[in-house]
């Protein structure tokens, strides 16, 4: 595993109840979720769709984001971000 790969910030992916969304990106996005992807597959030596990783993503973002976490607790909120691995 190289230098670069280790320190990805989407760790290996967990088993979740979904539910399917349909969205858009720009062809740029797209390409960079492609290559992430493909450097995820590298580092944790299971392939997996780029798709697949939007939603892991996307929890990793909103967990990190401190205004959210504050929003939810002061709306007394019942669902409340998740620590996510490797933060």
């Amino acid at each position: 595993m190289s230098e670069s790969s280790s320190k990805l910030r989407l760790g290996p992916l967990p088993k979740a109840e979904t539910i399917k969304l349909t969205i858009s990106l720009s062809t740029n996005l797209k390409a960079m979720l492609d290559r992430y992807a493909a450097l995820h597959a590298q580092t944790y030596g299971e392939s997996v769709d780029g798709v697949a990783l939007i939603p892991h993503m996307l929890e990793a973002f909103m967990v990190r984001d401190r205004e959210f976490k504050r929003c939810l607790a002061k709306d007394g909120s019942t669902t409340h971000p998740k620590p996510v691995p490797g933060t």
